[in-house]
C-alpha cells in the first residue's frame, strides 16, 4: 500500500467533502429563494386579479422571470452537488481498495475467454483478477478498451508511447478523477453505446426541398398573422390562424414517423450524450506532453469543430425532439412553428456532418479511460518500474513479484533468460512454483502494454505470451482435461512456428500415466527449445530435470525448497538454482494422520 497515495486520497476526500457542504448550503438557499419568488408571483397575480390594479402586473412579470432564472442556477448547483458526491465516492473507493477491505470495481468477467492464450490461466479477468484490481473505467467503451489492452501485446513503439502517457497521467490525479467522475455520472452501458452507434449508422430519410421551404415560410406567416390579430382583433385573421395551425399539425403528423426514427429509445439519452460531451471537453481542455495523449486528443477536433461541442449540440437536439412525447407541448409548438420539423432538419444535418466521427470520438474516450486505469495503478504503486526494452530476445527481472499480492506477504525473486532461454522449475506442493509462473506471466503482460511492473529493474524483449496452466474438462465440447491440454500444446507449437514466444507450462499432461507423462513432457521441452521458445515449465518429475544435461546452453534447473522446522513445513518462496531436494506430501499426510 502506498502511504503517499492513501494520504492524497484522504486529503481529496476531505476537500471535496468541505466543498460539498458549501454547495449544499447554497443549494438549500436557492431552493428557499425560488419558493419566496413563487409566493411573490402568486401574491402579485392574486392582487392583480382581485383589484384589477395594473401596478401588480410588474412584480408578477419580474418574479416570473426571476423564478426561471433561479431554476437554472439551482439546476447548475444540483449538478455540482452530484459531481462532488461522485468525486468523494471515487476517493472512498480508492481508500477502501488500498486498505484491502474490498475491490469496489467491475471485474470484467464477461471478457473471460477459455481458449485465449493466457487470460484464463493468469486470472486476467474475473473476481480478484488483474482487470478487477486495475479497472478504473466507467463507460462501456472504456471497459472494452482496457480489456482489449490486457488481451494482446503491443508493438515496441506503442509500448514506449503508452509508458510515457501513463507516467504523465499518473501525476494528473485531479484531472483523472474529474474524467472518471463525468464518466460515472453518465451511467453509460453497452446498450446505450450500441444504440448511439446504430443511430449514427442509420440512414436518415431526407426532407424534401418543398417541405424545407414551407417549414421556413409558414411559421413566419403564422407570426405575422398573430401580430396582425393582436393589433386588429379581426375574426377573419383569427380563422386563418386556426386553419394554418391545423395545417401545421397535419404536416407535423406526416413527419412524426421520421421524427420517432431519429430518437434513441433510451431514458434521458440527451443527458447521457451531454455527459459524453463533458468527458470529451475534459480531454480537449487539458495540455499534454506525451505523444500518445496528444495523438488521441487530435482526433477530437479540426479547424471548425470539437467533439465535445458537437455532442453538446446533439444533446440539445435530442432534448428538443424528445418533446414529441409531450402531447400539449407538441401540439402548441408544432401548431405554431413546425417545431419538430425544424429540429428534425437539424438532427439530419448533424448526422450528415458527424455520424462517421461518432465511433472515433467514443474510441478516444475509451482509450483515455484505459490509460487512466493504468496511470492509477502506477500512482498507487510508485515503487513499480517501467521496464527498459531490447530487440535481442533478452529477458531479465530483478526482484520480481506478483503485483496483486500484498506487499507485506510478497516474496520477490530475480531471474534472467539471457544465457539460458528456458527454465525447468521444481519444488514440492505449495512451495510457490505456480505463483512464480503467474508472476512471470502477469508482469510480461503488463510490460507488453506499457504498464508498470512489480520489480526493481527489468530489461525485456516484448514477446507474445502463451500459457498452459489450468485446462479443464469441457462437457459442451465433449473434451477431457487431457485432450483440452493437448489441444492447447498444439496451439502453442503452431504459434512457435510463426514467431518467438514466451511460454509458461505448469505440470503438463496430468491426465496420463507417469511414464507417458514424463516422456511427453521431455518431448514437449525438446520441441519448444528447438523452436527458440523462452520461458519456464514447472514439474514434479525430477527425471525431467535431467534434460538440462543434454541441452546445457539452453536449459537450466531452478527450484523452490521446503524445510521442516519444529515439525512444521516452512516455505521461504525463494528461487534457487538446481533441482528440488526436499518433499512435503508424505510429511503432510503423516502429520494429518492420513497415512501412518
Amino acid at each position: 500500500m502506498s502511504l503517499k497515495a492513501m494520504l492524497q486520497y484522504q486529503q481529496l476526500k476531505d476537500q471535496y467533502s468541505k466543498d460539498l457542504s458549501k454547495v449544499n448550503r447554497r443549494y438549500s438557499l436557492l431552493g428557499t429563494i425560488r419558493l419566496l419568488i413563487a409566493l411573490v408571483f402568486l401574491a402579485s397575480m392574486y392582487l392583480y386579479l382581485k383589484d384589477n390594479n395594473s401596478l401588480f402586473i410588474y412584480p408578477a412579470i419580474l418574479s416570473f422571470l426571476a423564478f426561471f432564472y433561479f431554476i437554472k442556477i439551482h439546476q447548475k448547483t444540483g449538478i455540482k452537488r452530484v459531481f462532488l458526491k461522485t468525486l468523494i465516492t471515487i476517493n472512498e473507493d480508492e481508500i477502501t481498495y488500498l486498505n484491502k477491505t474490498a475491490i469496489p470495481f467491475e471485474n470484467g468477467e464477461e471478457f473471460v475467454l477459455a481458449n485465449h492464450a493466457y487470460s484464463a490461466d493468469l486470472d486476467i479477468f474475473g473476481p480478484r483478477s488483474l482487470f478487477h484490481n486495475l479497472n478504473r473505467t466507467a463507460t462501456y467503451i472504456g471497459k472494452v478498451k482496457l480489456a482489449d489492452l490486457f488481451s494482446r501485446q503491443l508493438s515496441e513503439e506503442k509500448i514506449i508511447a503508452n509508458q510515457d502517457a501513463i507516467q504523465e497521467l499518473s501525476n494528473k490525479i485531479t484531472w483523472r478523477q474529474n474524467l472518471l467522475a463525468h464518466a460515472k455520472i453518465s451511467k453509460d452501458s453497452k446498450k446505450i453505446y450500441e444504440q448511439l452507434l446504430d443511430w449514427a449508422n442509420y440512414q436518415s430519410t431526407k426532407i424534401s426541398a418543398s417541405l424545407n421551404v414551407l417549414a421556413f415560410i409558414s411559421p413566419i406567416i403564422m407570426l405575422v398573422l398573430i401580430g396582425s390579430y393582436w393589433y386588429s382583433g379581426s375574426d377573419i385573421i383569427g380563422n386563418i390562424i386556426f386553419v394554418l395551425f391545423l395545417f401545421h399539425l397535419f404536416l407535423a403528423n406526416l413527419m412524426q414517423r421520421k421524427a420517432k426514427a431519429e430518437i434513441i429509445n433510451t431514458h434521458k439519452i440527451d443527458e447521457i450524450i451531454k455527459d459524453y460531451s463533458s468527458i470529451l471537453r475534459n480531454i480537449e481542455q487539458e495540455d499534454f506532453k506525451s505523444q500518445r495523449l496528444n495523438a488521441l486528443k487530435a482526433h477530437l477536433s479540426n479547424d471548425s469543430t470539437q467533439a465535445s461541442g458537437e455532442f453538446q449540440k446533439l444533446s440539445g437536439l435530442f432534448s428538443r425532439i424528445d418533446n414529441i412525447q409531450n402531447l400539449i407541448g407538441g401540439i402548441v409548438l408544432n401548431g405554431l412553428f413546425l417545431y419538430h420539423i425544424h429540429t428534425l432538419k437539424k438532427i439530419v444535418a448533424w448526422k450528415k456532418e458527424n455520424a462517421e466521427k461518432v465511433s472515433s470520438w467514443l474510441q478516444v474516450l475509451g482509450e483515455y479511460e484505459a490509460l487512466n486505469s493504468m496511470a492509477n495503478f502506477s500512482f498507487n504503486n510508485p515503487e513499480f518500474i517501467f521496464p527498459t526494452l531490447n530487440p535481442h530476445f533478452e529477458i531479465s527481472f530483478d526482484n520480481l513479484g506478483h503485483p496483486l499480492i500484498d506487499e507485506q506477504k510478497r516474496v520477490c525473486n530475480s531471474i534472467s533468460f539471457k544465457e539460458h532461454k528456458f527454465v525447468i522449475l521444481t519444488g514440492s506442493n505449495m512451495s510457490g512454483k505456480s505463483t512464480f509462473l503467474r508472476t512471470l506471466g502477469v508482469n510480461m503482460i503488463l510490460s507488453g502494454i506499457g504498464a508498470p511492473i512489480c520489480a526493481e529493474a527489468a530489461n525485456i524483449h516484448p514477446l507474445p505470451v502463451f500459457v498452459s496452466m489450468g485446462q479443464a474438462d469441457s462437457l459442451a465440447d465433449n473434451e477431457s482435461y487431457f485432450f483440452a491440454e493437448v489441444k492447447r500444446l498444439k496451439y502453442i507449437m503452431d504459434q512457435l512456428d510463426q514467431q518467438t514466444c514466451f511460454i509458461l507450462l505448469d505440470e503438463i499432461l496430468r491426465g496420463t500415466n507417469s511414464d507417458d507423462k514424463r516422456n511427453g513432457t521431455i518431448g514437449v521441452i525438446e520441441k519448444i527449445i528447438q523452436k527458440n521458445a523462452i520461458g519456464a515449465i514447472a514439474t514434479h518429475d525430477l527425471e525431467v530435470c535431467l534434460t538440462t544435461q543434454e541441452h546445457p546452453n539452453v536449459l537450466i534447473n531452478k527450484c523452490f525448497e521446503v524445510e521442516i522446522i519444529n515439525d512444521e513445513l516452512t516455505f521461504d518462496y525463494k528461487l534457487r538454482n538446481g533441482i528440488c531436494k526436499n518433499k512435503s506430501a508424505t510429511f503432510l499426510m503423516k502429520k494429518m494422520k492420513i497415512i501412518a
